[in-house]
């Protein structure tokens, strides 16, 4: 029993840290956390705490169906991600620490490459300047 113990109350004092740091980055959570322009906003596609925890792992899977299996879409795509909480000061998820992405991952202290080669703006953004950029030439 004592060593099911010494095994287990780790474990717990893992897991209520990891929902601990999740409530903190929840802009909305309180004031330690960091203050997002989060877009439209919303009913996210799952709970903020689960995003806060497990979205790379939602976006690595994601990026394995499309490029595996041509699966474009679905539930967590980027682009969804993006049109969604892009700001609505300069249309992107990028810019400045206010902004979705960008914020969240300063706060964390991460690193973000998805957009070294994804859009940082919502489709509605990327067509209109595609188009502008058409009429210019």
């Amino acid at each position: 029993m004592k060593a099911l113990a010494r095994i287990l109350l780790p474990l717990m004092l893992l897991a209520t840290a990891g929902w601990a740091l999740a409530d903190d980055l929840v802009a909305v959570a309180g004031p330690s956390g960091p203050k997002l322009d989060i877009g439209k906003g919303g009913h996210c596609v799952e709970d903020p705490r689960f995003m806060i925890t497990n979205h790379m792992k939602l976006i690595v899977h994601q990026r394995d169906e499309t490029m595996r299996k041509g699966i474009r879409g679905g539930k967590y795509s980027l682009a969804d991600c993006v049109d969604c909480h892009a700001s609505k000061v300069n249309h992107s998820v990028l810019g400045s620490n206010q902004n979705f992405c960008q914020g969240c991952h300063a706060y964390a202290a991460v690193k973000i490459d998805c957009f070294e080669c994804h859009s940082s703006k919502p489709r509605e953004y990327r067509k209109a300047s595609h188009l502008a950029a058409k009429d210019v030439k």
